[in-house]
């Protein structure tokens, strides 16, 4: 059995308790049982540990306990034997740690998600419609960004200016739409302006972005806004499923996002958060198929053949298609061969790159009402300026 004490410094929090725990009891069955968790749960933290531990360089089973500086993962281990088969010389190569971020991230998430306050059931309101949907969009809100309005002429844009805006607009959305039984909040990405603790840079080209303060202050704002709308939702609806997408500039935070709140609301039946690693859902209600996707991979027109295929059984047990996507900031809705593609508008004021670049669009949201059998049967859509 593996020396545990030696993979405390790459341990979080949760995984030294079980290391303590195993080494008091002296194995897995017993820890768990002492800790009341599922032996499952303590076996595949401790795997991770372990992978995290020969990333970071420290592995005795393969000869190799040379820890790599912070912020870098092992590339390679060169090891030089004698006859005898003794070590001789070992030569550690490194390399910038990008690749193993996300699985240290889910890692993270995981141990977080088992101490996160679970919240209680809320009342279930009464005399709501069955056969209708609300599909509440929150699309390219860029929390964190900060914007200008001497430099951008469409408005200021901080931390502060977005929780205000963001959850006014939605409560609006709510109020003006019907009682329906069912509603999605259908967060549809870049919730968050950027996904870095260090530098404010978008993930995969590292262009460098406006924001408003360090990532803790998004990072709480976000996750004040999403926990006061879904209970706004709550309140209005029997069922509420909750979609918090990937978008580009939020790809690793999307996913700590949907583990949260799956955590957090664990304990509500009434809440559905969709669980999706790819970047394309669904939701089947009745006859009517609603899809969504941020509109960072695809391009509206590939997205009916693309949710044919990848959903097939979605598909064929629909008859009215509607899919939903953002990341252009504008409005823009075709009807295809089986599906309406519908690109929704932000209600983020435009930054200084937008405003260079030309790029103008309307600020707004819409709420979007499905019947299960007739497909789209009302609208509300409510502006910035209406909060006012």
């Amino acid at each position: 059995m593996m020396d545990l004490s030696k993979l405390v410094q790459f341990a979080t929090v949760r995984q030294l308790e079980y290391i303590e725990a195993i080494e008091k009891h002296g194995s897995r069955n017993k820890a768990a049982a002492a800790l009341g968790v599922n032996t499952r749960t303590l076996k595949r933290s401790m795997e991770q540990l372990k992978t995290k531990a020969a990333v970071k360089g420290w592995s005795p089973d393969h000869d190799f306990t040379h820890p790599v500086p912070p912020g870098q993962m092992l590339r390679g281990v060169s090891t030089y034997y004698d006859p005898d088969g003794k070590i001789k010389g070992q030569w550690v190569m490194s390399k910038a740690d990008t690749l193993a971020q996300e699985a240290l991230m889910r890692e993270a998430i995981e141990a977080m998600c088992e101490d996160i306050p679970k919240m209680p059931p809320a009342p279930c309101p009464a005399n709501v419609s069955q056969n209708l949907c609300n599909v509440y969009t929150l699309t390219d809100s860029h929390v964190g960004a900060l914007a200008w309005d001497v430099e951008t002429k469409s408005g200021d844009w901080d931390l502060g200016i977005a929780e205000k805006t963001l959850v006014g607009c939605f409560a609006a959305m709510v109020e003006a739409s019907p009682k329906a039984a069912t509603c999605v909040i259908a967060q549809l990405g870049d919730f968050l302006h950027y996904d870095s603790a260090i530098s404010a840079i978008t993930p995969l080209h590292g262009n460098v972005l406006d924001a408003d303060g360090r990532m803790p202050k998004m990072v709480r704002a976000a996750i004040r806004i999403l926990r006061t709308v879904i209970g706004m939702a709550l309140a209005k609806h029997e069922r509420v499923v909750v979609l918090l997408a990937e978008g580009n500039h939020d790809i690793s935070s999307s996913v700590w996002l949907r583990a949260m709140f799956q955590a957090m609301y664990e304990n509500e039946p009434r809440i559905t958060v969709i669980d999706s690693e790819l970047p394309y859902y669904t939701h089947q209600h009745g006859d009517t198929m609603l899809a969504w996707h941020h509109g960072h991979l695809k391009k509206p027109h590939e997205l009916p053949i693309l949710f044919a295929a990848q959903f097939p059984k979605v598909w064929g047990g629909t008859t009215k298609r509607y899919c939903h996507t953002g990341h252009r900031h504008h409005v823009e809705e075709k009807e295809h061969s089986g599906m309406t593609v519908i690109q929704h508008p932000t209600l983020a004021a435009r930054d200084a790159y937008a405003a260079r670049g030309g790029w103008i669009a309307e600020r707004q949201v819409t709420s979007i009402t499905y019947s299960d059998k007739f497909g789209q049967v009302a609208r509300n859509t409510v502006t910035p300026e209406m909060l006012a």
